[in-house]
């Protein structure tokens, strides 16, 4: 049976939504940077800026609600005991040498 290791099992809640939190902040940043160009810029420039400010604010939201990859989180016989096999006495294994 195979045991759970630490790292398998998923981010704690605190790391999740901080990562989500970043995510949009910078998500949301880039969207600024976009509005604030398109004071700037002429041409097809302006329509990527504006395409910018229009698009990214679902594309944030949408990476802020995804969470983290989920692993199996399934745990087989949470608490339970592991049998670890039981070894032979230094005294038996000179017995099987000598008997063979």
């Amino acid at each position: 049976m195979k045991q759970p290791s630490i790292t398998s099992l998923p981010p704690s809640p605190d790391a999740d939504r901080r990562a989500r939190m970043l995510k949009y902040t910078i998500a949301m940043s880039i969207r600024v940077v976009c509005l604030v160009m398109m004071l700037f810029v002429d041409g097809w420039w302006l329509f990527v800026c504006a395409a910018g400010a229009i698009c990214l604010p679902y594309i944030a939201v949408v990476l802020a609600n995804v969470g983290a990859p989920t692993a199996d989180t399934t745990v087989l016989r949470p608490g339970g005991v592991v049998a670890i096999p039981e070894r032979k006495a230094p005294e038996d294994d000179e017995q099987d040498r000598q008997a063979s």
